[in-house]
């Protein structure tokens, strides 16, 4: 196999995973697998990831030009440009998998096995392999053969329907702003391989499925277990809370902030802070419990007191009762912050033709095998001599596999 040029100490080292997949899920969950130390070969069609075009914005000028998109999940890997259909192509990849640790994928079900690479075939060729298949739907039911996007996906999980005003305030279902069922799909996929490396001790290599809505499903969390209990679909809610009351944003003199009385003994606490005793003797509002049914009635008295003073000044007073709070931020607010400097979250990289890009940081912090930001996102193709080079493929080789277009 191929040896990273770039090594590192981190968790992961010495895992090698072959990337298959394409646009966020599967990328997200092998850019975590690189974050943490992996070897990430990520195989591209020979147009590229099609992220690649996802602008604007736009990193970089000419060929070299690159969708912002793309450069958000792809850093720490290795680009192998290579055509699958081909024969040649298709040898390439089989070099891969025999020594690899792990592939990733989100073809539509049965491509690999129209490939040669079904999971007989996998097995055969590296028993310890794992292979972590996504998919839309799962692989079983009425909906396996369907492609999954992450905009449908919200919708058809009941994400959308619990997001976005109420009804009474002119509401519809709003999609979460980042592509959410995506995200928290790769975040599965990369537990799911992490939990498969572990045990493949004893068990040797297995496929492990995971699906956008199945994830999607798992998230809903206590919304799920509240339409359980009760037998009644949640409806949406704005920024409240459906459990805990107040639990929201309110508007402040100059913007908004976010409160969270997430306690009995924070409430008195946060009455006196708001120069409101009166709510905390309020039996209406005497606990948690009473607080939920009798939000409507709660909520404009708590609103008309923080309309008075500004976010920064709430912030100085709640503080100081030890209120959970903080102002609604933008993005680049939130990465400015003092906070995320200390978690080191606004990292820099140094790209061979875009110059020094700007990038989220690593939310994981190990103390003895930390995880790190060594590469930037690849030029489509640009470790492929490399790549193949480590495969044991010889100069002349390597050139006979470009002009054939296999690479």
């Amino acid at each position: 196999m191929p040896a990273d040029p770039h090594p590192t100490h981190g968790p992961l080292a010495g895992i090698r995973v072959v990337d298959l997949s394409t646009v966020l899920a599967g990328p997200y969950a092998t850019m975590v697998l690189a974050d943490l130390g992996a070897d990430v070969i990520k195989v591209e069609p020979p147009d590229g990831d099609s992220t690649r075009g996802w602008g604007p914005p736009w990193v970089g000028d000419g060929p070299s030009r690159t969708a912002a998109y793309y450069l958000a999940v792809n850093r720490n890997k290795r680009s192998l440009r290579l055509d699958l259909k081909a024969p040649e192509g298709s040898e390439v990849l089989r070099r891969l998998l025999i020594e690899g640790d792990v592939l990733v994928e989100n073809l539509r079900a049965g491509s690999l096995d129209r490939m040669g690479f079904g999971e007989a075939t996998l097995h055969g060729l590296n028993p310890r392999l794992i292979h972590l298949a996504i998919s839309g739907y799962g692989t079983t039911g009425p909906a396996a053969g369907r492609p999954g996007y992450d905009f449908v996906i919200q919708a058809v999980g009941g994400l959308m329907s619990i997001t976005g005003e109420r009804d009474a305030d002119g509401g519809r279902p709003t999609k979460v702003g980042v592509a959410i069922s995506d995200v928290v799909t790769g975040l599965y996929a990369a537990i799911g391989i992490l939990a498969a490396l572990i045990g493949r001790g004893e068990s040797g290599g297995q496929r492990v499925d995971v699906s956008l809505l199945g994830s999607t499903l798992a998230v809903l969390v206590n919304q799920a277990q509240n339409a359980f209990v009760t037998g009644r679909a949640p409806g949406r809610l704005g920024n409240a809370h459906p459990n805990i009351v107040p639990y929201e944003t309110f508007a402040t003199a100059d913007g908004e902030v976010a409160v969270g009385v997430g306690s009995e003994r924070q409430w008195p606490r946060f009455c006196e802070a708001i120069g409101a005793p009166e709510l905390g003797a309020d039996p209406r509002f005497a606990t948690n419990g009473d607080r939920v049914v009798h939000r409507e009635a709660l909520r404009p008295l708590i609103a008309k007191r923080l309309a008075t003073r500004s976010s920064a000044e709430w912030a100085a007073v709640l503080d100081q009762a030890d209120v959970p709070n903080g102002a609604v931020a933008d993005v680049l607010e939130a990465f400015a912050s003092p906070e995320a400097a200390a978690l080191r979250m606004a990292a820099e990289v140094e790209h061979p033709s875009m110059g020094v890009i700007r990038q989220a940081g690593i939310p994981l912090a190990f103390a003895a095998t930390p995880g790190a930001i060594r590469t930037a996102p690849p030029l489509l193709g640009e470790h492929t001599d490399e790549i193949l080079d480590g495969l044991g493929y010889s100069g002349d080789e390597i050139a006979h596999l470009r002009e054939t277009g296999a690479v």
